[in-house]
């Protein structure tokens, strides 16, 4: 939001006269926090983002609606996945042929609503401010005076850096706002944008388009063809990859946040990966018996290739960065369990127990854990239900179609959703950053699948009695 000096002398915008530039880019009192002195001559207030609970700059600049003009404001260099402590340079554009200045404001917040990550400037023509909304402090960015004027034809530009948090904090969100501004010395005749755009911690499930929902997707063992409906745009994809007898082990092997089609062929022990980009690469690694556990084991961003020898109890983990390596947890009657339950950006070794209903847990950063939690029937189903970037110990009971879930920040919950013949595929539906519980039904191909966002239920009828649901792809 640019805000205009009540001078009567402000006229217009001048790139050669300061007077001008906090004449047309000053003061217009919005609110009780807002002081009409110098401190805020150069930029808007915060909370003006269109961030959830905030409003967005028309409420100074109020001849148009909000994203009703010619141009646009954009958020770029934000990467579909983000690692603990990766600084990412991050550009917002504001956009517009006819404009004379520009202006824009900025927030990253986790889902809770809370500012998130840290923010480095380096440049006189921005500057970052605080605000509380809901209890919660949110850090914002944004122009100054001297970072106002175009820097090419119809738009202007600003680059600073977000540092990500030191630990995974699930899903993070960007929203911001933008002005195009006109000559004249007063809020009238500028157009307010909008935009938002999020980064996820590799955790996203059957997402071939990177958009961070899971796209409902199933693989047709008689025919080796995955089929899948972009929840994105809706766009339909079918492609034959693997054969009957195949193990589907999707996951993100290529590190470009989208879906990489994958199966482990258990009577050779090879692994066939189609990748996003179209290259396929083929593997041994493995026996007949052993259990596919693809993740990210190394903390790159990649799925890495790995399988569970129940014989032995070993994992065998080639991870795409740090290499081979072999370690014994488990035993013979164990059922695997990976995630990343301390939430420090690398995949643990876990398993459930059924003769005990315990799992323990090898962390790669906390140590060793033991939790008793579940029965001999349960199916274990581990995933980011609270959305805080720590896997979450769960199972799913067939006999009663309950699912029992610990959250690692939102304690104990249980929800019956589902029948006994139903295939567990939890997946972030909602796009939300949580694992939803959510069911494929065999006998008649219909989905369901509960929103954390609102409650809601999702039905959907995609596939047909044989086939695979994709995201129980990612369950050992």
């Amino acid at each position: 939001m640019l805000r205009k000096f009540d001078r009567a002398t402000a006229i217009k915008i001048s790139a050669i006269t300061i007077t001008i530039v906090f004449a047309a880019f000053g003061l217009l009192s919005v609110g009780p926090e807002v002081q009409r002195t110098s401190a805020f001559s150069s930029g808007p207030p915060a909370k003006y983002t269109g961030a959830p609970n905030e409003s967005n700059c028309t409420v100074c600049h109020a001849s148009f609606p909000v994203n009703s003009g010619t141009g646009s404001v954009a958020i770029t260099g934000i990467p579909a996945n983000y690692l603990p402590g990766q600084v990412i340079p991050v550009t917002v554009t504001t956009a517009q042929s006819n404009a004379a200045a520009f202006g824009f404001e900025l927030t990253a917040i986790d889902r809770s609503g809370a500012e998130v990550g840290t923010i480095q400037i380096s440049s006189a023509q921005i500057q970052s401010i605080t605000g509380t909304v809901n209890g919660h402090t949110r850090r914002y960015v944004e122009h100054t005076a001297s970072g106002i004027f175009p820097t090419q034809s119809g738009s202007k530009s600003w680059t600073f850096n977000w540092t990500a948090p030191a630990t995974r904090k699930g899903k993070v969100s960007f929203y911001a706002s933008g002005n195009a501004a006109d000559n004249g010395g007063s809020p009238a005749g500028d157009y307010i944008y909008t935009t938002s755009t999020a980064t996820l911690t590799g955790t996203a499930i059957s997402s071939f388009d990177a958009d961070t929902a899971s796209d409902t997707a199933v693989w047709r063992p008689s025919d080796g063809v995955w089929y899948s409906l972009n929840s994105s745009n809706g766009a339909f994809q079918a492609v034959q990859f693997g054969a009957n007898g195949d193990l589907i082990t999707p996951g993100d092997f290529d590190g470009d946040g989208k879906t990489d089609r994958a199966v482990f062929r258990p009577s050779t022990g090879v692994w066939y990966v189609l990748n996003s980009t179209g290259s396929t690469f083929i593997m041994g690694f493995g026996l007949a018996g052993d259990i596919p556990v693809q993740a990210d084991y190394d903390g790159d961003l990649k799925t890495d290739i790995a399988v569970f020898r129940p014989s032995s109890g070993v994992w065998y983990v080639m991870g795409s960065t740090s290499g081979f390596q072999a370690y014994q947890f488990g035993l013979a009657t164990d059922k695997p369990a990976t995630g990343d339950f301390d939430g420090d950006g690398k995949a643990d070794f876990g398993v459930f127990r059924p003769s005990t209903g315990v799992w323990y847990l090898q962390l790669s950063n906390d140590g060793f854990r033991a939790i008793a939690f579940g029965l001999s029937e349960d199916i274990p189903v581990a995933g980011d239900y609270d959305g805080d970037g720590s896997t979450d110990v769960a199972v799913f009971r067939p006999s009663t179609g309950t699912w029992y879930i610990q959250n690692s920040s939102d304690g104990f919950f249980a929800a019956q959703f589902g029948l006994s013949a139903d295939t567990p595929a939890p997946g972030d539906i909602d796009g939300d950053g949580r694992t939803d519980l959510q069911v494929f039904r065999p006998s008649n191909g219909i989905w369901f699948g509960l929103r954390s966002t609102d409650g809601s239920v999702n039905v959907a009828q995609f596939g047909i009695d044989g086939d695979v649901p994709v995201p129980a792809g990612y369950l050992p």
